[in-house]
């Protein structure tokens, strides 16, 4: 079994990878935790993204992962902020996947289902078919999302979210967004069970 990562951000508290999946059908189904203690009288906050030494190499990737969070924000009442202004919170990302490449002889039982039955005289008994044991697995992606929010006067965290799911889907465009939706889903609630199973539409 091979495991592969690529870097293309930072995530909260450490490197961060890009992100790729799949999803079924027209949702995705993602475990999300959040953490944090978001002020009850707290609306309509305006928002900035914060960028790390390391994001900043790379803008017009993180300026994708960005777009696919902002989407995610407004849906929750945060707006960005206008011009020059100062905002209220700062909003720190970071995004992941990895893939691992298996192989059929990771399994025991890689012939999978290759067993027949042989008979010579009255004695009965299993064979292998060479020809079922040839056979190609698909990679699977690992992918998570995160942000933290915090507030900008106090620098105080207020909320962190996560979303996370796997699958045989490399491709990252059609995704980001709806893990964004996922990891703030019971916005501005906390995980009473983290991590716990979300599902959100695709688009």
């Amino acid at each position: 079994m091979k495991r592969r990562s690529m870097i293309v951000g930072a995530a909260i508290g450490g490197p961060a990878l890009w992100l790729g999946g799949c999803a079924a059908m027209n949702q995705v189904s993602a475990e999300v935790s959040t953490f944090g203690e978001w002020p009850a009288a707290r609306r309509g906050a305006s928002f900035a993204f914060e960028r790390l030494p390391s994001q900043q190499q790379s803008p017009e990737v993180q300026q994708h992962l960005e777009g696919a969070a902002g989407l995610a924000l407004q849906k929750h009442g945060f707006r960005p902020v206008a011009g020059n202004a100062e905002p209220d919170v700062l909003v720190q990302l970071g995004a992941r996947i990895t893939r691992t490449d298996r192989s059929p002889w990771d399994d025991p039982l890689w012939w999978h289902g290759g067993f027949g039955r042989w008979r010579h005289g009255p004695w009965r008994g299993p064979y292998w078919s060479l020809g079922a044991s040839w056979r190609y697995e698909s990679p699977r992606y690992d992918r998570e999302v995160a942000l933290l929010i915090r507030d900008r006067v106090s620098g105080k965290p207020l909320y962190e979210a996560r979303a996370s799911s796997e699958g045989n889907y490399g491709s990252v465009e059609s995704l980001l967004k709806p893990l964004f939706d996922a990891a703030l889903y019971d916005f501005p609630a906390v995980g009473v069970v983290n991590p716990r199973r979300v599902t959100v539409p695709l688009s």
